[in-house]
């Protein structure tokens, strides 16, 4: 019990495995800023992703964890760290469910839709902008063209991983109406279904009952094989 406590305190994670399905699933939570090369301050709530990475990894290596559920709240952060981090949670062969609490901002998104299935709740928020130099248009003509095709990369992912095209991503990015002082936009829960981004509306309950699904749907298939 102690050991399970220090796992939640210093990485935000946990394992459920107590449910009437008898599946272990690991819990994930990226809170705060996704926090990479440089750490944040130290009064900031942070994510760290050399956290996250070995958990990521152990997940994929175990034989006793069924699936993941990952929680979301984050302001956004480090851009190459976020895109590690969805890669290697698009990568994953358990099933993988998201859920956006409050918000899932700028590279939040790309973490949102790593997962083969998403949900936010009917109050929470994602955020799309451009790439920043602090993090998630900047006026070097050399840095630019490096921005540009950070931007692509964001772009290309959440295009793949959702129902919304890269197009109406890039509408939704350069938009100077939504944002205050900055061009982007803000879509509250039913507006990222709707819009494509995100799959469901719902809360813990609805992404835990469809995990279970999915590990039940999984475990059927292997079975078939067998």
């Amino acid at each position: 019990m102690k050991e399970e406590m220090e796992e939640v305190k210093e990485t935000g994670s946990a394992n459920l495995q107590n449910g009437d399905k008898k599946h272990c699933i690991k819990l994930l939570t990226i809170i705060g800023e996704v926090e990479g090369h440089e750490n944040v301050s130290g009064n900031t709530k942070a994510t760290k992703y050399e956290h996250l990475l070995p958990i990521l990894a152990e997940i994929e290596d175990s034989e006793e964890i069924d699936g993941l559920l990952i929680l979301l709240n984050t302001m956004g952060g480090d851009v190459e760290a976020g895109l590690s981090i969805a890669e290697m949670i698009a990568s994953l062969s358990k099933p993988t469910v998201s859920l956006v609490l409050g918000g899932s901002h700028s590279i939040g998104g790309p973490l949102a839709v790593s997962a083969d299935y998403s949900f936010i709740v009917p109050s929470g928020t994602m955020v799309i902008h451009p790439v920043r130099s602090n993090g998630m248009f900047i006026g070097v003509q050399k840095s630019l063209d490096n921005m540009i095709r950070t931007q692509d990369r964001i772009t290309g992912f959440l295009a793949g991983h959702s129902r919304i095209s890269k197009e109406r991503i890039e509408e939704l990015m350069l938009n100077p109406t939504e944002l205050v002082k900055d061009v982007g936009s803000l879509l509250e829960g039913e507006e990222a279904v709707k819009e494509g981004l995100i799959d469901e509306v719902g809360g813990l309950s609805n992404a835990l009952n469809k995990l279970h699904e999915m590990i039940d749907e999984r475990n059927e298939k292997k079975n078939e094989n067998v």
